[in-house]
């Protein structure tokens, strides 16, 4: 991010804080778009459910994976027909809430026989004919297996009330191995070779998330281009080759993300530099399981060329020895109320992390638009409202 927009949101807006760039993501989804040519893309909005509305037109597909997501793409002006209903679990009272609406309906996933069923006798309730994927998993708790995907087709496919499109396939994040995609690209194939071959049903539609990996960290390297090139190729080969939709979350959201935190002290303490932000661990979690022990795309505000460098160890504000982000970054002229601008944040960074606790405040989350300007998707929440009660016994 730019020196000045960072000096100019800082004034305005408390820190920590997590700003995306609507111009950003509008390049990256034209990039993905142009990379992989007619296919659709779908965004899982568990990647970041405030920058929906910004995908509202540039995807075709949106995966929606529980009540809460679906109320945010409907107050975001989502066309319903573009949701696809996904998860493990389909809570049974929203599922009839999106059967009781009226108008178009979304498409849904099928991950076990009871959620067909489910799905099967809301659509009879309601006069409703339903579009329908059914999800193959890959070898853990998603998913159907080809027995039951093929048991589903052969007591399904001729129903009034069902439209069972095809399969939907993923298996997993950050995948680099183009071998591994193949592999299951291979076994997806044959498998629905198999489902004509035993039922006399063609799918029309895949929808597979390929677990497009993301680089977080400097020494990273990644051939973006040739991946995205050798995974297509692997789609057009299929000798079943349908429709093809890819969904993905990570890969479009990741680089329009960054986190703001403010440096609120500094120590020294048995050789080691010491900084003290006023975020943390909670809220900044894409480094996975490799907390501190890579160095992240990360700006330290303002420069100071001119100052003698040091090695810093840089730690959050939770009351925890986990809560270290860096270790042994070399930094010129560190002080307190300087800016670290966390590159690459745009996506699960504000979702997935242990936000409430010590019950710290929820960061603002800021929108930058198109023309610059920016906008609260969410103001600082004081997270001790959450947990307390309108009386007090």
């Amino acid at each position: 991010m730019k020196e000045n927009l960072v000096s100019e949101l800082c004034k305005s807006f408390p820190t920590p804080m997590y700003v995306f760039e609507e111009k950003k993501l509008a390049e990256r989804v034209s990039y993905i778009k142009s990379r992989f040519g007619g296919i659709k893309i779908c965004y899982a909005v568990k990647a970041n459910p405030f920058i929906v509305k910004l995908l509202s037109s540039s995807v075709s597909r949106f995966e929606v994976c529980s009540g809460g997501e679906y109320h945010i793409c409907n107050e975001s002006g989502i066309d319903i027909e573009k949701l696809v209903i996904s998860g493990v679990y389909k809570t049974p009272s929203v599922i009839e809430e999106i059967f009781a609406r009226d108008g178009d309906m979304p498409i849904f996933t099928a991950e076990s026989a009871r959620q067909a069923e489910l799905i099967e006798n809301l659509a009879e309730k309601y006069g409703k004919r339903v579009r329908l994927i059914l999800r193959l998993s890959s070898g853990n708790q998603f998913g159907l297996s080809e027995n039951d995907i093929i048991d589903i087709i052969r007591k399904k496919a001729d129903s009034k009330l069902f439209e069972i499109l095809g399969l939907q396939y993923y298996s997993g994040t950050q995948k680099a191995s183009l071998k591994r995609l193949k592999r299951e690209i291979t076994a997806i194939d044959d498998f629905l070779t198999r489902i004509y071959d035993e039922t006399g049903f063609t799918a029309r539609e895949l929808e597979f998330g390929p677990g497009f990996p993301v680089m977080y960290f400097s020494e990273e390297s990644f051939d973006e281009d040739n991946y995205i090139s050798e995974l297509c190729n692997m789609l057009d080969s299929m000798k079943n080759r349908t429709e093809i939709t890819i969904e993905l979350g990570r890969a479009l959201a990741a680089s329009c993300g960054s986190y703001l935190t403010k440096v609120v002290d500094t120590k020294s303490c048995r050789n080691e530099n010491y900084a003290i932000v006023d975020g943390g661990m909670h809220q900044l979690v894409y480094f996975g399981q490799s907390m501190a022990m890579r160095k992240p795309f990360l700006q330290v505000l303002p420069q100071k060329e001119e100052e003698s460098e040091s090695i810093w160890n840089i730690c959050g504000s939770l009351c925890s020895a986990n809560d270290i982000l860096v270790k042994q970054l070399p930094i010129k002229g560190l002080s307190v109320g300087d800016i670290m601008v966390f590159q690459n944040t745009g996506a699960y960074c504000m979702t997935e992390g242990i936000s409430l606790f010590l019950s710290r405040e929820l960061p603002t989350v800021l929108i930058i638009g198109a023309n610059g300007t920016a906008s609260e998707s969410r103001k600082q929440y004081e997270t001790y409202k959450l947990n307390m009660s309108d009386k007090i016994c």
